[in-house]
């Protein structure tokens, strides 16, 4: 059982090591010493037998590798203390904002409960039984490490024009193989047979910009039945369309960003390129096949029958074509061959550190509490702060400046981060401040954490003194857009609350190109907030007071603002429970400070297979 689809445990059982299988490069760590726990707390079987494991490597590894001693990396503990009080003046706002968050909690958990059956428990039973594959959480936990993984997006695709697309027909995120952080792609075929939706190609996408951006090797589940025709004028000729996947394979590629593909189910058409595009390939016997267009064309173009396996099954393609590089005669057996094959890709994983950090001071469950309903029942953003930084402890930056924008340094689990975070309406003095820290962080090479509450859209202004600081105010902003931009340095955005207008941008939104966006089920994206909707724009400038167009306009408005509907269309990388927000960030910390250790050769070609 998978206790949350946006950050989950994969267990799995550890195969008996051998001396000549196991990576010189592997912690042991990382390989013997991890502990498989369920969702009680309790014990996996599998205990026993990596303790076994761990003892018969011990004896036989040299003793360089059991020995070897973690480093250890402080943090200053001499930051000054927020205050995370609660004060009971904010009880009736902290209480409904509760309220709230229970609601939106319920309805987030009942939509990954939904996501997490594919294509629903038939559709499963066919992929399992009838054509003898595994479920897709299934190959995970082979492929993965033991321990837990971030899971990207997963309520894509959910209430679309064209249907609900259970994940998108796939699932993205990033986990460790051989202790190095990955990023993979893996078709469920138990949705719509696995055939490619619009969404799809979205998902798919933004896994690889992810890889690109923070330099993460890739694997590939492949297990599709190509394009969804019906809609192909919006999978295939657009720059952002289906064909960029294999653009970007290329590049990756020429960037010196590994990747592997498995062939686990069919691969048609569109389908058939991410494999052989890939650097190396396994396809599974009896079970993959590769093709560009399947047995029941070749019968209608040539009136001969031919079967699947002889068309493009794994035998041929290992033997004949050369399409594939490894031939695999079980679904284990590929998933332990793509390991080997990352053990050999000379990667060196992060080293093992024993940090040393504080919790917070203040129980991270309060944060339910502290989410924002919407922006009037906004409390101070330092309570947020107080429950997420180690020991509570925040350097901030010029304090009372601006006041409606917090600005510091702190630590996530022994990170240090800058954090920008709102605290009201984005006014000018708070623009420059911001502007001012996100260039300290950009030249200290600082990752920026950003928690985004913005303002809806100010009032018009209604006299030459307005209008004035109003111009002022957008100029100040500009500023701090430039720099948000051009910040050459990871950045993380969190939407705790609102997402409205042009402060969204400033606040690092999807459109400047954050590492990593999440959301927390309260928080709502909208150009604007349809409370303050007073009149209906009409085209031309002219307004329309009609009350029964106003009504339905802010009933769309409101629907379509909620975290779900953003989520459900990849404007962001997934909705997170607020009081997991600590161990998200950190896990995104460790994932993109594994590119420090990599030793980048210079920008040559990618590999051409033949």
């Amino acid at each position: 059982m998978w206790n949350n689809l946006t950050f989950c445990s994969v267990c799995k059982l550890a195969p008996k090591p051998t001396p000549l299988l196991l990576p010189r490069f592997l912690p042991l760590a990382h390989v013997f010493k991890r502990r498989c726990k369920g969702l009680s707390g309790s014990k996996h079987p599998a205990q026993t037998l990596q303790s076994e494991g761990l003892k018969r490597t011990c004896s036989l590894l040299p003793a360089r590798l059991v020995s070897s001693k973690a480093k250890c990396r402080r943090y200053a503990k001499t930051y000054p203390v927020l205050d995370g009080r609660v004060l009971s003046v904010y009880r009736h706002v902290f209480e409904e904002n509760l309220r709230n968050s229970e609601a939106v909690v319920k309805r987030y958990s009942e939509l990954l409960d939904l996501v997490s059956k594919g294509g629903g428990e038939n559709a499963i039973l066919r992929h399992t039984q009838r054509n003898k594959k595994l479920f897709v959480r299934e190959r995970l936990k082979l492929l993965l490490d033991d321990e837990s993984f971030l899971e990207l997006s997963p309520l894509a695709g959910l209430n679309m024009p064209y249907g609900d697309v259970p994940a998108a027909g796939c699932l993205t995120g990033i986990g460790k193989i051989c202790g190095v952080w990955c990023v993979f792609t893996a078709n469920d075929a138990t949705v719509k047979g696995g055939t490619i939706y619009p969404i799809g190609v979205k998902k798919q996408l933004r896994a690889q910009e992810i890889a690109m951006q923070n330099r993460l090797l890739s694997v590939y589940l492949v297990d599709s039945g190509g394009a969804f025709l019906p809609l192909q004028s919006e999978l295939f000729p657009d720059k952002s369309h289906g064909g960029r996947v294999f653009y970007n394979e290329a590049i990756m590629s020429a960037m010196k960003i590994p990747q592997v593909a498995v062939v686990c189910g069919s691969c048609v058409a569109g389908g058939a390129y991410v494999p052989t595009m890939a650097e190396e390939a396994v396809i599974i016997d009896k079970i993959g096949t590769l093709f560009l267009a399947g047995p029941p064309l070749v019968k209608a173009a040539t009136g001969e029958y031919v079967s699947p396996e002889d068309l493009g099954g794994a035998k041929l393609h290992s033997r004949v074509s050369g399409c594939s590089d490894h031939f695999a005669s079980s679904e284990k057996e590929a998933y332990e061959c793509v390991r080997n094959v990352i053990s050999t890709l000379n990667y060196e994983p992060l080293p093992e550190e024993l940090t040393e950090h504080d919790s917070p001071l203040y129980s991270s469950d309060e944060l339910l509490g502290l989410a924002p309903r919407d922006y009037r029942c906004t409390l101070p953003v330092k309570l947020i702060l107080s429950r997420l930084l180690d020991g509570s402890r925040f350097q901030e930056f010029k304090a009372d400046y601006g006041t409606t924008l917090v600005t510091g340094f702190g630590h996530v689990e022994g990170h240090l981060v800058g954090v920008v975070a709102s605290n009201g309406e984005l006014t000018h003095d708070a623009s420059l401040k911001g502007s001012h820290f996100v260039q300290l962080c950009s030249h200290r090479s600082i990752p920026i954490l950003f928690f985004q509450n913005t303002a809806p859209h100010a009032a018009e202004p209604t006299s030459i003194s307005q209008a004035e600081a109003h111009s002022n105010r957008l100029k100040a902003q500009a500023s701090m857009m430039a720099a948000v931009a051009c910040a050459s340095v990871p950045k993380i955005t969190i939407v705790i609350g609102g997402c409205y207008g042009s402060e969204s941008y400033v606040m690092c939104g999807r459109s400047f190109s954050p590492n990593f966006l999440f959301l927390w089920p309260n928080a709502r994206v909208a150009l604007v907030d349809s409370r303050h909707l007073t009149t209906v724009p009409q085209a031309g400038g002219s307004d329309s007071t009609d009350e029964s167009e106003l009504k339905h306009l802010k009933q769309r408005l409101e629907e379509e603002s909620s975290a779900f509907y953003s989520s459900a269309r990849l404007w962001d990388d997934g909705i997170i429970l607020p009081q997991n927000t600590r161990k998200v960030i950190a896990q995104c910390l460790q994932i993109i400070e594994q590119q420090k250790y990599q030793v980048v050769p210079s920008y040559q070609h990618p590999v051409i297979r033949m």
